[in-house]
């Protein structure tokens, strides 16, 4: 039998839950992507370069990638309805100073700000799906969870567009208040306390640990987005200082008392996996939103008007597919339906640079399906695995991992994805590469996407043959003992 999540067999209580908790993850994917098409209007408005104003768009991308980890297990220490409060209202007070900003760099540092808050309304709305919801319904509401971010990215560019042309830029930002003190006012009303609210002074914060969390990131951050063009020496400065200090990192909290991220918990394989995988997957998917316009228009002459409505297909799929694919992992399973999910990837990452060169825009279009539905699926699924097999106790920093192998993929997506297809169409430039080694460049690309798929299913594989080998090995203990 389904268990479909249906809200209206949820109590009025739980309903506006799921409101408050689907508000939240739409402001913060709005806020990520509603700021891209004003790029060229606030270099013109602070008369500055395109390097420089695109670091409007960085800076909220560092803030959550270096900090998302932390604020979930903040959470979990002082108790996730209160930081998540307290994340709407530092996300909305940002956005007001980010539409009032004098001078560009007011603006960027509004960014982070909103950046943080928008890191703490995504980990804790995942983390709190699990005080809200049924077990059984975890899935669905994971599904709409997902639906929800695909709409505020799928909804950014256009909504942006047409405030800017009709408002003017600091419009963009205004929008995100009254959004913002809607959602704090039904969060504050109807988000439910913990079953067991940390009590203060019983467990520390990693101070240390957070410390050199932060550090790591941001320069494995910066490493992967500064000097698109070329990997020059500050570059891989900045790759093997992240490298050295992820390798602190693991020495401190091996040694501390209240750890940022209990290690222990990647022992767990179906967690494990499910971290690697999250990688893995959204550096494909990032693959089609970098290579997908180069493609449109070197390989295909589109316009770009034409290149624009071809890419908007993969959020409007993914935004339809999110909540039907919940609902197929409380039916199914999540292992049934994650690996479904990585199959449709990799039927469309290996047709992807094959059909367009007989098929056109319905060529491209018919792949591009396949991975983002495809993509849908394995979000759900492993998202329901991950928060389902972790604690109550860790569910906000584990969701804050979760998050952070989303980013630290779409990240990496968008260097390495994007270094592959300028290598494959062996240009310097691709705008003027001709349109033959844009076709070379894509298939290489896709190439290394379609490998990146199989090795995620070879993961998913084998951390289900664990899980199956460890539950056996149980049962047959328990038995043992029952027969002494």
């Amino acid at each position: 039998m389904t268990t479909q999540l249906n809200p209206a067999q949820l109590p009025p209580s739980g309903r506006w839950v799921l409101v408050s908790l689907s508000l939240s993850m739409l402001l913060s994917s709005l806020g990520t992507s509603i700021a891209n098409v004003g790029l060229p209007t606030l270099a013109q408005a602070f008369h500055a370069t395109f390097q420089e104003v695109q670091w409007v768009v960085l800076a909220y991308l560092l803030a959550i990638t270096t900090l998302i980890v932390s604020v979930g297990r903040l959470g979990d220490v002082i108790g996730r309805r209160k930081l998540m409060l307290a994340g709407i209202v530092l996300f909305s007070i940002a956005s007001l100073l980010c539409g009032f900003a004098p001078k560009l760099w007011h603006l960027i540092a509004a960014r982070a700000l909103q950046g943080l808050g928008a890191a703490i309304m995504m980990v804790l709305t995942m983390a709190m799906v699990g005080d809200a919801v049924p077990k059984a319904k975890v899935g669905s509401a994971m599904g709409l969870l997902g639906t929800m971010s695909a709409i505020g990215t799928a909804l950014g560019p256009t909504l942006g567009g047409v405030l800017i042309a009709g408002f003017g830029w600091p419009v963009i930002f205004f929008i995100n208040v009254p959004l913002g003190i809607l959602t704090f006012l039904l969060a504050y009303k109807y988000l439910p306390h913990a079953r067991s609210e940390p009590k203060s002074g019983q467990v520390s914060f990693d101070a240390m640990g957070t410390l050199m969390l932060i550090l790591t990131l941001a320069a494995y951050a910066l490493a992967m987005t500064m000097g698109r063009d070329s990997f020059s020496l500050i570059n891989l400065i900045l790759l093997l200082t992240a490298i050295v200090g992820a390798g602190l990192f693991l020495l401190v909290e091996s040694r501390a008392a209240s750890p940022l991220i209990r290690l222990t918990i990647f022992q767990n394989p179906a967690l494990s996996a499910g971290f690697a995988m999250s990688i893995l997957v959204t550096t494909v998917v990032m693959a089609t939103l970098v290579v997908g316009p180069f493609y449109l228009a070197g390989a295909l002459s589109l316009d770009a008007a034409r290149v624009g409505l071809v890419m908007s297909s993969g959020p409007i799929v993914a935004a339809l597919a999110g909540a039907p694919a919940g609902r197929l992992v409380d039916k199914f399973g999540a292992f049934r339906v994650s690996i479904t999910g990585l199959f449709g990837m990799l039927i469309g990452a290996t047709t992807m640079p094959l059909l367009p060169t007989g098929f056109g825009i319905p060529g491209y279009i018919a792949p591009l399906v396949f991975v983002t539905a495809g993509y849908a699926l394995f979000q759900a699924a492993n998202n329901t695995a991950v928060m389902t097999g972790s604690t109550t106790v860790d569910r906000g920093v584990i969701s804050g991992v979760l998050n952070l192998s989303r980013n630290l993929g779409l990240i990496t997506g968008a260097s390495l994805m994007g270094a592959v297809f300028a290598f494959g169409a062996d240009s310097a430039n691709i705008l003027t590469a001709h349109p033959a080694s844009v076709v070379v460049g894509m298939r290489i690309t896709f190439a290394v996407a379609a490998s990146l798929i199989f090795v995620a299913l070879s993961i998913a594989a084998a951390s289900q043959a664990l899980v199956q080998s460890a539950t056996y090995q149980n049962r047959d203990n328990e038995n043992a003992n029952t027969s002494i």
